[in-house]
């Protein structure tokens, strides 16, 4: 048995997988991704063992490791990992061009979008 386990702490592949299970039934139940994001990384903060506090950008890739994982686990959370790096709502229409694409994804950069995780 880990010792921090022994003391009553989270191992950090607990903390990520109770990341990912707060962040995955929020937004299958409906949840936007900013109130999902919100309390699964307050619940990273929280139960992580290090000296530093773990950064917003640590916390999304510990979610993703962890619906990766175990993908049967959380069935439906693979398509809202994209909003966790700043992803936009999938496009549907199929007429639109990988140029089109490519141009608004620079447009959109250009007009000063902020960066979801500074802190």
């Amino acid at each position: 048995m880990n010792l921090l386990t022994q003391l009553g702490q989270a191992s950090p592949r607990d903390t990520s997988e109770k990341g990912a299970q707060i962040y995955c039934y929020m937004r299958d139940n409906g949840n936007e991704h900013e109130v999902s994001w919100r309390a699964a990384y307050a619940l990273i903060k929280r139960q992580s063992n290090g000296l530093f506090k773990t950064s917003p950008r640590h916390a999304a890739v510990m979610i993703t490791e962890a619906v990766v994982q175990e993908p049967t686990t959380y069935p439906n959370c693979g398509s809202y990992l994209g909003d966790l790096f700043g992803g936009a709502t999938p496009i549907t229409n199929s007429n639109i061009s990988e140029s089109e694409i490519q141009d608004k994804s620079i447009n959109s950069k250009k007009k000063g979008s902020r960066d979801r995780y500074s802190y």
